[in-house]
């Protein structure tokens, strides 16, 4: 299901039907009856209202056209949920297990967020400048999906305790991303780029994936399997 509501109508109609609005995106000096209706709503509900240009609209539109839209609204997920309240709601996780450049964790995000993912939780060793470097090439994914630096191992005992299954995406598995399960609560992995995912986090997983690979480097990089994988459990979790 879409997590956005493109156009005055459908976020009013969200706001009607008691939708979980958590963000909505307003085109920079765009007025109208219904769209004052709609923030003050937002204003009044606390929910984050981000204004943005006639461009950063029509590009995140879903039904981008001609016609660029006034106002986005995002549902069903909440940028600045903290790691319990991401457990709490459930859903599908991505964790990057020791990723070490920034762009790739910004590519990496943007997937998570297109794709409907929950949440992205990144164990890395990066100072403020590097996670600063992750988001802007998220493309401002960041702003509209929760991103978390945590302890791996941490996160997922928790999650295991929560009810989560844990999903590692590495070469040891023996089953392909479309011969697994990917609906429900799961957290799915990924590792770093030049070590893949530790042994300790291994022994942790329910199950491991692998994504086939015929070619002489017998090497993704780390965008690709996280795409794989996700484009397939979005396929599943939509049916």
């Amino acid at each position: 299901m879409s997590m956005q509501r493109c156009g005055e109508d459908e976020v009013l109609a969200a706001i009607e039907d008691d939708e979980k609005i958590s963000l909505i995106l307003v085109k920079r000096d765009a007025t109208s009856i219904k769209l004052t209706k709609i923030i003050s709503y937002a204003e009044k509900s606390d929910i984050k209202i981000i204004h943005g240009s006639e461009n950063d609209l029509w590009r995140m539109a879903v039904n981008n056209s001609d016609t660029t839209p006034d106002v986005l609204a995002l549902v069903g997920r909440n940028p600045s949920a903290s790691f319990d309240e991401i457990l709490q709601d459930g859903g599908l996780i991505w964790l990057l297990a020791g990723a070490a450049y920034p762009v790739n964790i910004g590519f990496c995000i943007r997937t998570a967020e297109v794709s409907g993912a929950t949440a992205v939780l990144i164990d890395a060793q990066m100072n403020n400048a590097d996670r600063s470097a992750s988001k802007r090439a998220s493309m401002k994914a960041h702003r509209f999906i929760p991103v978390h630096w945590i302890d791996g191992i941490e996160a997922i005992n928790e999650a295991k305790e929560a009810g989560f299954r844990i999903i590692a995406v590495e070469d040891v598995g023996k089953s392909t991303p479309w011969e697994v399960d990917m609906t429900g609560d799961v957290i799915l992995i990924v590792g770093g780029e030049k070590y893949g995912i530790s042994d300790e986090i291994i022994r942790l997983a329910d199950e491991c994936v692998r994504i086939p690979m015929t070619g002489f480097v017998p090497s993704f990089n780390l965008q690709a399997p996280l795409s794989a994988v996700a484009i397939e459990a979005q396929r599943q979790r939509n049916q």
